[in-house]
């Protein structure tokens, strides 16, 4: 039942890896990564009063800039006279922050030094978080430390992000989503969500469960990269956000991402003789090219973005399309 799946979701004390418990946290960091594609992080190290100003700085943040801009674009357009479901059209309200490999953080405009301030600390503890995070799955699928990173690596070092949404209050939930479902095409996801306002799910064994809001926590989950480069050993897991009729939920959703000109192929230590007689190894690309692909398809099943890379490989340069976070 969905209740007994919720009392489930994989909660991990980062406390315990220092402590004669280091095994058993590690074998549930393992369990939820082959079997939930997302867990949720207690004691992680970041201040909580870092994660109340950042949560308190953003909701003003909306209601002083982004709420009026909402009601106009999103609401008055997504429920006009709406009888049919809409779904070409997400009910949220979002802006991007780029930290890796340049800030974009002094332009953002409409923000407040001190949330500008606040937002840089919040991102580099988030960074180091995702490293240390990285790390943890080497140490669990067999991999040398770092290779994670150094796959992410590529020429200037990893893409790192910041999507700050909110999902409003919407008088008709059930025609539309505050997220449609999809899997997220990067690395590692670290989001900081609202404690007090559910709408976050994720598809395990074909039945929606909730993620638990949990204050303080954040939630961890593995994108498209990390399937290839494990070969499937982890799977990305498709994921929705459903709108309520109340209370405003704040998403804070970091994007720990390959370089542009990464070349993201499965570890070979990690690819079984069988799979490769079988041809069932993941493709080989470059990071950009799988971008540009997944912008114009984020909606749809990530298996035909996997096989279309398969076709396009290392070779074909696709012409450049503006990258921005917005693809994310």
């Amino acid at each position: 039942s969905k209740k007994a799946e919720m009392a489930n979701f994989p909660v991990i004390n980062l406390e315990k890896l220092n402590g004669e418990e280091r095994g058993a946290t590690m074998e549930v960091i393992k369990d939820a990564c082959e079997n939930w594609g997302f867990f949720e992080l207690v004691n992680h190290g970041i201040p909580h009063e870092l994660l109340d100003t950042v949560e308190r700085l953003s909701k003003e943040h909306y209601k002083k800039v982004m709420e009026q801009r909402f009601k106009e674009l999103v609401a008055s357009k997504a429920l006009e006279g709406v009888q049919a479901e809409v779904t070409n059209l997400d009910w949220e309200s979002t802006f991007y922050l780029r930290h890796l490999p340049t800030s974009n953080i002094t332009e953002v405009p409409d923000l407040e030094d001190e949330h500008r301030k606040v937002m840089k600390e919040f991102a580099a503890r988030l960074e180091i978080l995702a490293e240390e995070l990285l790390d943890l799955l080497c140490e669990n699928l067999g991999l040398e430390k770092g290779y994670l990173k150094k796959a992410f690596h590529g020429s200037k070092g990893p893409n790192f992000g910041t999507k700050v949404s909110n999902y409003p209050p919407c008088p008709n939930p059930e025609l539309i989503k505050g997220l449609r479902a999809h899997t997220d095409a990067g690395g590692i996801i670290l989001l900081f969500q609202d404690d007090k306002v559910s709408g976050l799910q994720l598809l395990k064994d074909g039945e929606w469960v909730d993620v638990p809001p949990m204050r303080h926590s954040i939630v961890i989950n593995l994108g498209d990269q990390l399937e290839v480069i494990t070969n499937g050993k982890y799977k990305s897991v498709l994921h929705r956000v459903i709108a309520q009729t109340d209370g405003n939920r704040m998403s804070i959703a970091s994007f720990y991402n390959p370089a542009n000109d990464a070349v993201i192929y499965p570890a070979p230590a990690l690819v079984e003789k069988e799979a490769e007689e079988k041809n069932e190894v993941y493709p080989k690309f470059v990071f950009d090219d799988y971008m540009k692909l997944y912008a114009g398809l984020k909606f749809q099943a990530k298996e035909p973005r996997f096989e279309a890379m398969k076709a396009v490989g290392t070779t074909v340069k696709l012409a450049p399309i503006p990258t921005g976070l917005d693809v994310y």
